[in-house]
């Protein structure tokens, strides 16, 4: 789903987050605390609602970190369900849109607007702590808003990225993204943690369009944290700092991939610089990667993310011919062979990086075909091959 903000949204949500932070005086209604609550209407508009949950510590003394979510069928307790634990651990608020949905961006901007106030009116809320989070069409909407100018100190983008699916050099928020090796959206998320130079970091799990693993999710959390503490939006813990950098060196061990451990050394340096002393982990990185077949391997995999980017580029070039009267029957040929093929490669019973990038190609060529292509013929064939799941 692609969104367009235009001027007006950008003022809406701007009011928005300027009512939730100078609401914190306000206490929070009787709402359980420690377990998940399912349905919270918002005081000023009963027909917007959200999933919430609060910490089992938290008191209005002191301010909060908070998480905003949205999904992209309006399922607010399962994105509150995935961060619950992690903000439980480590003291952020979560509230799951219940009406934010894929569809206009005015719905969207609404839910985003009545809930903020509602929240700012609730709770004690840190202004320099605020998050968003979403899947699919939900991260759009998250990467939307942090976008527009309002006070996001960070973004976890699940399965999809920018509202016009653009890569950029640099935002001014922190983005933890995450994809399955399976998801349809794959290489778009590659694509943007490559580009980025601003704070960043991509988590690749095994699965498909799907919301990331809980400890992946926990993994995004405590991501954010350091990336606060770097920007001095929480103070220094150098207990957690040292906690966090063991788990990351435990895991560096226990890579048994050249490339891959070249980079969880380089993850570790970008996001460690400044709170630990990571020079021989530097080192360490930089020698590796020269190795001939680590650095082979490190071209190899960009070379084939590039690959699988021309792989899409062109099948959306052969749809486009398919209006061509002249070019219609040799394009749906060519689509038709190149469907058969990866058909058949994504049918193997062993896993492999080769049926993955099947799997994902083909799932990206068939989601959203309707809004592509009106061909009766292809459309007809893209239902032929399209893989269950997403």
């Amino acid at each position: 789903m692609i969104l367009i903000m235009s001027r007006g949204w950008h003022l809406l949500l701007v009011a928005a987050f300027l009512v939730l932070w100078s609401a914190s005086d306000v206490r929070a209604q009787d709402i359980l605390r420690g377990t998940i609550v399912d349905d919270v209407k918002c005081a000023d508009d009963a027909t917007q609602s959200y999933a919430l949950y609060v910490p089992s510590t938290y008191s209005h003394d002191r301010p909060w970190n908070l998480l905003m979510a949205f999904h992209p069928g309006a399922r607010g307790r399962l994105m509150v369900e995935k961060y619950a634990a992690a903000a439980e651990q480590y003291g952020y608020i979560v509230a799951g849109s219940n009406t934010s949905r894929n569809g206009s961006w005015s719905a969207a901007a609404a839910a985003v607007h009545a809930m903020s106030g509602d929240l700012g009116r609730r709770f004690a809320i840190d202004a320099e702590r605020l998050y968003l989070t979403g899947l699919s069409g939900g991260a759009r909407v998250a990467m939307l808003v942090a976008l527009g100018k309002n006070p996001i100190a960070g973004v976890i983008a699940s399965s999809a990225g920018y509202p016009d699916s653009q890569p950029r050099a640099s935002v001014p928020f922190a983005v933890f993204a995450t994809a399955g090796t399976e998801d349809f959206n794959y290489i778009e998320m590659r694509l943007l943690d490559r580009k980025l130079t601003s704070p960043h970091a991509l988590a690749i799990f095994s699965g498909g369009h799907t919301l990331p693993p809980d400890a992946v999710a926990l993994e995004a959390i405590e991501w954010m944290e350091l990336q606060a503490m770097k920007s001095g939006r929480r103070t220094r813990d150098d207990a957690l700092v040292d906690r966090l950098f063991e788990k990351r060196q435990r895991k560096i061990a226990a890579s048994t991939n050249a490339a891959d451990t070249v980079h969880l050394l380089d993850a570790l340096v970008s996001d460690f610089k400044g709170l630990r002393d990571v020079s021989a982990d530097s080192a360490r990185a930089r020698d590796l990667s020269k190795q001939p077949e680590v650095k082979k391997a490190l071209a190899r995999e960009r070379a084939d993310d590039d690959s699988e980017a021309r792989m899409l580029g062109d099948i959306f070039d052969l749809e486009a011919s398919l209006s061509d009267e002249s070019r219609h029957d040799v394009a749906l040929m060519r689509l038709r062979d190149r469907l058969s093929k990866w058909a058949h490669t994504a049918s193997a019973v062993e896993e492999s990086p080769e049926r993955s990038q099947a799997r994902r190609v083909l799932r990206a060529i068939t989601t959203g075909a309707a809004e592509r292509v009106q061909d009766p013929g292809y459309r007809t064939l893209l239902e032929q091959y399209r893989l269950p799941g997403r």
